[in-house]
């Protein structure tokens, strides 16, 4: 019989998500975690952007798990125990779990525990001999992972998209050794964005359909689905540009007129043109990866690049 879904964490998602808001909106500028936009709709709307022609990230990176994949799994061995931080849809993971020789386990964790339910049920009628045990977690903060079923091999920790990218730079460091204690002794496959021209990552970020604006602006919907508040999506536009000296996508809520917002009974005010600031996505040069890599502990191993060198792959081992 397969384990049930695994909920890691007493409190309740939503009282982190209002204390959380009620930071942002009172700050001299307001910025919150991109991890808010993960409810099940905000999910389905991210699987969308994945496949819109402008993303360029998640079919490459596809691509170069389908081409390297083979290699992948002759690094890790059998019998692998596989754990995804953010395992968001579980398409890529398929790539590595057909690749591997006897994979011992499998640990997608998630923060939107609805998503990551249907998804992990998906796989298991495609994988019936697999070991799915989903855990229901935030994964940037400390976490406490089951122990290695026995006569498992090497854990491997999959960490694509890069999601990396979506912190600053002290805060991808804190993951990334939080990520080495968990997977001593293992390794990590770190899939990350690198620098490319600007023009690319406009158009990936301000897609034609709309889809990423939908996916930004469902944070504030989600917050007056979830918390009672009462922002008026019809105020707010999508915005995202990038800050080159920092390297990074930015993307951020534009108040498009003066108004208020109210939550739990506190009135914010926005001025015309004031932002939420929603998301940062960093990107990387093969050597700075590497180099943040070894700050945190690991060793860098094999980088695999598509031909235009717009992604990267790298395996990263993590000490015993």
């Amino acid at each position: 019989m397969q384990p049930r879904l695994r909920v890691v964490g007493a409190p309740d998602p939503r009282d982190a998500f209002r204390a959380d808001l009620h930071a942002a909106l009172a700050a001299p500028q307001r910025a919150i975690s991109p991890k808010y936009f993960y409810d099940a709709h905000g999910s389905s709307l991210f699987d969308a952007i994945c496949a819109l022609p402008e993303y360029y990230p998640t079919r490459t990176e596809v691509a170069l798990l389908a081409r390297h994949a083979g290699e992948i799994a002759r690094l890790a061995g059998p019998g692998a125990e596989l754990v995804e931080f953010g395992a968001g849809s579980l398409r890529k993971v398929r790539l590595l779990l057909d690749a591997l020789e006897r994979p011992a386990r499998y640990l997608p964790i998630d923060i939107s525990g609805e998503h990551l339910q249907q998804a992990a049920a998906a796989l298991r009628r495609e994988h019936p001999a697999l070991a799915v045990q989903p855990v229901v977690a935030d994964y940037t903060e400390p976490l406490q992972l089951p122990w290695p079923p026995a006569g498992a091999g090497l854990r491997l920790g999959f960490f694509p998209g890069s999601t990396i990218g979506n912190f600053d730079p002290a805060q991808a460091l804190r993951f990334l050794r939080m990520a080495a204690r968990l997977l001593r002794g293992g390794a990590l496959l770190l899939g990350a964005d690198l620098v490319k021209d600007p023009a690319v990552l406009h158009a990936a970020y301000n897609d034609a359909a709309g889809v990423t604006a939908a996916f930004n602006l469902n944070l504030l919907a989600r917050a007056n689905r979830e918390l009672g508040a009462d922002f008026d999506l019809e105020g707010f536009a999508h915005g995202a540009f990038y800050n080159s000296p920092l390297r990074r996508i930015e993307m951020h809520l534009v108040s498009r007129r003066t108004q208020q917002v109210a939550l739990d009974g506190r009135a914010y005010r926005f001025a015309e043109g004031e932002t939420l600031h929603t998301e940062n996505s960093y990107k990387f040069t093969v050597d700075g990866l590497r180099a943040l890599a070894r700050e945190a502990g690991f060793s860098p191993g094999p980088v695999w690049t598509d031909p235009q060198r717009l992604f990267s792959l790298h395996w990263l081992s993590a000490p015993a």
